[in-house]
Parts: structure tokens; sequence; C-alpha cells
């Protein structure tokens, strides 16, 4: 199984940037998955979550209203497009396959640092 985040990178408040997440070594369409993530010295945050056949979502309140998660089974590939960007929004973001931690199974993360 592998999970490839790409899309991170520099933005200033108020700007926005579209994560992708390329998942192969097994059939994506029959999971859930979800975004993390993590600041160095802080735990880890479940961000988002979408169920198999994007009929359900989870959304952190810190983000909810920002940020919207979505997917396209037939290129096996997950989105997290944020909106209104904040600092507090700088971390490494990483996809993980199912619903919520504990992310046993999850990507390397792309770097989002938000900052003027």
């Amino acid at each position: 199984e592998q999970l490839v985040e790409s899309g991170g990178g520099l933005a200033q408040p108020g700007g926005s940037l579209r994560l992708s997440c390329a998942a192969s070594g097994f059939d994506f369409r029959h999971y859930a998955m979800s975004w993390a993530r993590q600041v160095p010295g802080k735990g880890v945050e479940w961000v988002s979550g979408i169920y198999r056949d994007s009929t359900d979502f989870y959304y952190a309140d810190s983000v909810k209203g920002r940020f919207t998660i979505s997917r396209d089974n037939a290129k096996n590939t997950l989105y997290l497009q944020m909106n209104d960007l904040k600092p507090e929004d700088t971390a490494l973001y990483f996809c993980a396959k199912l619903w919520g931690p504990p992310f046993n199974s999850r990507g390397q993360g792309t770097q989002v640092t938000v900052s003027s």
C-alpha cells in the first residue's frame, strides 16, 4: 500500500491550497479516507474524513467551513481544498487509509506553511 501526498507549500493568510493524495496497492474505492495534520511537539489532529462513496464527511471544528475533502475513485485520489488559510494551519498534512485515528496506514505527508 502506498499513499503519496502533494500540493503543499507556502501560502499567505487568507490564501488557498489544494492537497492531493495518490493511493495505490489497495482498492481505494472500498475504503474511507482521512486527512490529518501534525505540528512538531504537538499531537496529530484529524482534520477531515470521507466515506468511500462520499456520502458522509467529518471536519474538525478548526477547519469547518474552510476546508473541503473530496475523492475521485476512478483516479484513486483524495483531495483537500483549503481556503482562508490561517497561520495556525501550518503543519505537516498527511492522508491516511480509513476513518479517523490511529492512522496506521498513512503517507509521508506534505508541508503546509501559512505566513505573510
